[in-house]
């Protein structure tokens, strides 16, 4: 499967066709490597050698729902979450900084176009927190004058 190719919304769909139960063993995970012990893990991604990009995407998938054509998550956080709570996202190193992530989409439950985020997570890195510390920044309200 080509990166550029990947359907990550199929993937979004497969993880609600998931018994109850798999799904809870999905959302009980306390960080990405913990995946690897999962059952859930390897059935949502059949086919697919699972790496760290996958854990990256299905340790958030439990908490973030799919709606074509969505905002992007910078946008949906500004406003919402405090500045100080994004950048520790974006000054953390991996797992910590996914640990943060997931934080702060369980607290404001997004709906995301899961073909953009996908790929927003499968390339994870630099580039990508700065696409959403730029995407937080440009949607922040105006201040009121006074």
């Amino acid at each position: 499967m080509s990166e550029l190719s990947i359907d990550f919304v199929s993937v979004a769909q497969r993880y609600a066709e998931l018994s109850k139960a798999q799904q809870a063993e999905l959302r009980r995970i306390r960080s990405p490597d913990d995946l690897l012990l999962e059952p859930a893990f390897y059935r949502l991604l059949v086919g697919v050698k699972p790496d760290k990009r996958w854990q990256r995407i299905v340790y958030l998938l439990p908490w973030v729902k799919h709606a074509a054509g969505s905002t992007s998550l910078g946008k949906q956080l500004a406003g919402v979450v405090n500045e100080q709570r994004l950048f520790q996202v974006i000054r953390s190193d991996e797992p910590n900084d996914l640990i943060q992530l997931r934080r702060l989409v369980q607290q404001i439950e997004p709906v995301v176009d899961w073909q953009d985020f996908g790929k927003f997570l499968y390339f994870w890195g630099d580039q990508s927190k700065r696409q959403l510390l730029e995407n937080y920044f440009i949607n922040l309200p105006l201040p009121k004058k006074s």
